[in-house]
């Protein structure tokens, strides 16, 4: 789902994220249309993300490993790929809560990186500890939205990772993005992180040992 730019003080402004000749994303693979980019996106996106997957980024928890994701995953698309944002932003859903102010994503990201550490990374957690902590950081990450787009992707990517080092695997093939999209927003907007650890009860799985595999 694109993502609002969010008025400052009830006043519109331009989005210098946004060419203005197409209404779209400015971008490197010259897309003039949303149709164009989706395509074009879907393509590059997927070939970086098996690259990353065999060769990961140092993986610290933070803003700083969100970055080296969304650099490795949008680098081919836009030259502000691995950028912290520079506008505040909030889904177009009449009603939604804006994502946290510009100025504050870096003390947002330190403060959500401190807080999962604070929680040894999930680690050690039966699977309901999990499934409920894992929502309560998941909202967190999802609440700072560093990225101007991109930012489900990314995020996904690192909780799947933070998963499978705590001992468990995320199968996001078994949730549609309007799902995730609804249960980020009502844990966003409302507090309540019932969608949400209704989604991650489907999808959480213990991982096999690497013994039993080649059992």
């Amino acid at each position: 789902m694109s993502l609002w730019l969010e008025p400052a003080h009830g006043m519109a402004f331009p989005d210098p994220y946004i060419d203005p000749a197409t209404g779209i994303l400015r971008n490197k693979v010259n897309a003039q249309s949303q149709v164009a980019l989706d395509m074009a996106e879907g393509d590059l996106v997927y070939a970086r993300m098996i690259q990353l997957l065999i060769s990961p980024p140092e993986p610290t928890g933070d803003l700083t490993e969100l970055s080296a994701i969304h650099r490795h995953l949008f680098q081919d698309l836009y030259d502000w790929a691995g950028k912290i944002r520079t506008v505040d932003i909030r889904k177009p859903i009449e009603g939604a809560t804006p994502f946290i102010p510009v100025s504050f994503v870096h003390r947002g990201g330190q403060h959500a990186a401190e807080d999962l550490h604070n929680d040894n990374d999930l680690k050690g957690l039966s699977r309901d500890q999990f499934v409920s902590r894992l929502a309560h950081h998941y909202d967190q990450f999802n609440y700072i939205h560093p990225f101007r787009e991109g930012n489900g992707r990314t995020q996904r990517f690192m909780f799947s990772r933070i998963a499978h080092d705590a001992g468990w695997n995320l199968d996001w093939q078994r949730v549609t993005g309007v799902t995730n999209d609804h249960a980020s927003r009502i844990a966003t907007d409302q507090q309540d992180f019932q969608p949400l650890e209704a989604m991650f009860d489907q999808i959480v799985e213990k991982t096999v040992p690497q013994a039993e595999q080649d059992g």
